[in-house]
């Protein structure tokens, strides 16, 4: 692809938005991607090595801070490796209809990005909920905790392969419910340590399948690079509210549009 200084500044944005926030890129960056014309598969394609990439720093960040529950991260990974591996074998049989793999992803996009809004909005809420209804059961972790983790994993595992987005938002959001007694700091860290290996199998399968723009990739990083280190020195600086509230409005209206 020819050099647009749309898509690094595309990157830029992404990039301070989540060193900013938090809020995974994923569900920022598809839509933009989508907005620019890029065909379903290939903006999906390209997210996901996008953030795999991209979170590869966080982790380096997060395991020097002791912000990863490792343990966690490796139930999960149970789950959603496999999860993903199956999901790219089901879209790589389907993949004579490209037209129909197109319109599944953007349907199946809508609807994460909807579940994302509503994640964003109401995370504060969510953990407080799961934090005051904790009983004894989740204070120390159990066989079924353990089976619930790697349940969530595979979720994330098939809705990351076809979508890019979930990894983020929808990932943290269902480990409140589950470890609601994990400092948020090590629910995060653990998160995206998850991310990476997910995000870079599901990346590498739609690479495989021809899903993938490496011009692209290059723009987007050399824009999204510098951006989570902008936004990460100023994070806790900007009002986390009206920032959280405009990407939510934002992210909802995307996924209304993607779906009706």
């Amino acid at each position: 692809m020819d050099f647009q200084a749309g898509f690094v500044i595309a990157g830029l944005v992404v990039g301070f938005v989540v060193g900013l926030t938090g809020v995974g890129g994923g569900s920022l960056m598809t839509p933009i991607l989508l907005w620019f014309g890029i065909p379903p598969t290939t903006a999906v394609g390209t997210d996901l090595l996008y953030a795999a990439f991209t979170k590869m720093g966080g982790i380096f960040v997060h395991h020097k801070k002791n912000n990863i529950n490792w343990k966690i991260t490796g139930y999960l990974s149970l789950g959603s490796v496999p999860a993903a591996l199956v999901t790219l074998y089901i879209l790589s049989t389907i993949k004579t209809d490209i037209s129909h793999i197109n319109s599944v992803i953007k349907y199946s996009l809508g609807w994460a990005l909807l579940f994302t809004s509503i994640a964003v909005v109401f995370k504060n809420k969510i953990m407080k909920f799961s934090q005051k209804h904790s009983g004894d059961k989740f204070h120390t972790e159990s066989t079924t905790q353990n089976v619930l983790t790697i349940a969530i994993g595979v979720l994330l595992g098939a809705t990351v392969t076809l979508t890019s987005i979930g990894a983020g938002a929808l990932g943290t959001v269902t480990l409140f419910f589950l470890y609601p007694l994990l400092p948020t700091p090590k629910l995060v860290g653990t998160e995206i340590a998850h991310a990476v290996p997910l995000t870079l199998v599901a990346g590498l399968g739609h690479a495989s399948m021809g899903n993938l723009d490496l011009g692209l990739l290059g723009q987007l990083l050399m824009g999204s690079l510098p951006g989570i280190f902008l936004g990460s020195m100023l994070s806790g600086k900007v009002p986390d509210l009206i920032l959280r509230n405009a990407i939510a409005a934002m992210l909802f209206f995307v996924g209304y549009k993607l779906i009706f």
